[in-house]
């Protein structure tokens, strides 16, 4: 349904939830799809090197778009998911994520059950304490009908720990299954709620991934897929990747390939490159074996006859992870013997000598591969710099997209705060009052549905959490990596944020800064900013 943009606006401002007259065609089932820390250039269809053919053939019958944004961390980015509103809005007033999300908060979930969907979550929640498996903000009290997966941000691959089942603990399934591994299960569950669900009623499945969130976990056999293949460097690489994204489309040609971090050494210089060949070689392999998991997903909607209808949205949650894992950081997520009978020690930290992929380690891939993740831009994970919120976004849906879209790209400026009320809208949902504030995003819909040419009017976008301040308005970019010092960006002309014109426009910074002041006034994000 394609409301004019402030029709669509009254619509989600006030009142409860009602359903608008629906026209001819069915309410569309909704896959949503999010992937774990991982770059703007990790997938084939974004200039990837890696292997992803199911995410690249839904992007040959899709849409992607290139200018869409996530928050700088995992868990601010699925606050902003399910609720329409930046994150700690989004949050009780003085609490935190694992306080859950607002309790007087409609979630996307329950907003689509009030209009007949069955909604199933199969994967990572990270928006309440990973000690309160049946607590009053899980995923299966928050608007979901079925749920399993694990709480928390991270977990072993091999054995997740706490991972559960509706409140119920589920980790006898890798007790008792040697070959068990997280992304599979994820999949196994996700195809369970769907084959058990009323096939009379539109579903909304969150298919939530942890791939490719360390530790450095995969199966011997897709490891060695990639056996040899990052022999070249990440310098190499990074220069491979950017040029396949500009033949693609999916970065403007004009814009130049960000230098090499500060922290990270030219490969020639690079010692133990063996080992840290090894790192990229299993990262390949996790957002592989992702790709082939989601391809069950989409053989199974095929296979029932519900591809045609089913709204699919992929993305990540924030960008690639520079985290180098230290020896001493274990916690919860961590074990100290391997699970496999064998009692094997389970040696944590990125150490050269001891190469990952087993449960027996427990490694990142490091500041070089991440800068390759986030080709062609500047920094990662925890930095409001591009490098830390620029996502793919994949959008297939062959019964409502615009034909003209198919199989290429949009401009359209998006936000993680849009995707509920794009999701809402194309579910017909009609209005009612998000709390504690109304939708702080807008609906994409209408560039999903509409016309290739049609634009968005939208306000400024703002970001604030861990190392990162910034704001969007317009083509102008403000953001900051330390919290004190404004750089100045015109994204249009320069899209990897090299050339600092702050210094020049110094209106343009005092203009965006008290933009940026009056939305922390509101929603005090950045002083409360974890």
């Amino acid at each position: 349904m394609n409301l004019p943009h402030q029709m669509k606006r009254l619509l989600l401002i006030s009142g409860l939830v009602v359903a608008i007259s629906a026209p001819a065609r069915e309410r569309p089932n909704i896959l949503h799809i999010i992937a774990d820390d991982m770059g703007y250039s990790d997938i084939g269809c974004y200039g990837s090197e890696i292997e992803t053919p199911n995410l690249d053939a839904l992007a040959e019958r899709g849409v992607r778009f290139t200018n869409y944004y996530v928050n700088n961390m995992c868990w601010p980015t699925r606050a902003s998911l399910l609720t329409g509103l930046y994150p700690k809005t989004a949050l009780p007033a003085k609490g935190s994520h694992r306080a859950g999300l607002h309790p007087e908060a409609v979630t996307l979930p329950q907003a689509l059950k009030s209009v007949g969907y069955i909604t199933m979550a199969s994967g990572k929640w990270h928006l309440s304490n990973r000690d309160e498996n049946d607590g009053p903000h899980a995923p299966h009290h928050r608007g979901f009908d079925q749920y399993f997966g694990t709480l928390d941000g991270t977990s072993d691959y091999f054995a997740p720990s706490m991972v559960q089942l509706n409140g119920r603990n589920m980790e006898h399934e890798w007790e008792d299954n040697p070959d068990y591994y997280y992304t599979d299960s994820i999949t196994d569950y996700a195809l369970k709620f769907l084959q058990e669900a009323d096939q009379t009623q539109p579903f909304y499945l969150y298919l939530s991934y942890t791939a490719a969130h360390w530790p450095l976990h995969a199966k011997p056999k897709d490891i060695s897929h990639y056996s040899g293949r990052y022999q070249m460097g990440w310098d190499e690489l990074r220069e491979q990747r950017h040029a396949r994204m500009k033949e693609l489309g999916v970065v403007d040609p004009d814009w130049q390939l960000s230098p090499r971090n500060e922290d990270v050494e030219a490969w020639e210089e690079t010692e133990n490159q063996a080992w840290q060949q090894r790192r990229m070689e299993v990262y390949a392999a996790q957002v592989t074996s992702m790709d082939r998991n989601i391809g069950r997903v989409i053989d199974a909607l095929k296979a029932a006859g519900k591809l045609n209808n089913t709204l699919i949205l992929y993305h990540h949650d924030n960008g690639g992870c520079h985290v180098e894992y230290l020896p001493e950081r274990t916690g919860y997520w961590t074990r100290e013997f391997t699970t496999d009978g064998t009692k094997t020690p389970i040696v944590p930290g990125n150490l050269p000598e001891v190469m990952p992929g087993p449960q027996s380690s427990f490694q990142s891939y490091g500041y070089g591969w991440a800068n390759v993740a986030n080709t062609p831009f500047r920094y990662y994970k925890q930095y409001d710099h591009e490098g830390g919120t620029r996502s793919p976004l994949i959008v297939s849906w062959p019964e409502g997209l615009h034909p003209e879209l198919s199989g290429g790209v949009t401009s359209e400026l998006g936000h993680a705060i849009d995707i509920m009320p794009t999701l809402v809208e194309a579910a017909r949902v009609g209005r009612f009052d998000q709390k504690p504030m109304p939708f702080e995003g807008e609906s994409l819909l209408p560039a999903i549905t509409g016309e290739p040419t049609i634009q968005i009017e939208r306000g400024p976008l703002f970001w604030a959490h861990n190392k990162g301040w910034a704001v969007r308005k317009g083509d102008w970019k403000l953001v900051s990596k330390n919290k004190k010092t404004w750089e100045l960006y015109n994204l249009i002309e320069d899209g990897t944020e090299l050339n600092d014109v702050a210094a020049m426009h110094p209106a343009k910074v005092a203009e965006m800064a008290k933009l940026f002041a009056a939305w922390d006034n509101r929603t005090h994000l950045a002083a409360r900013g974890e």
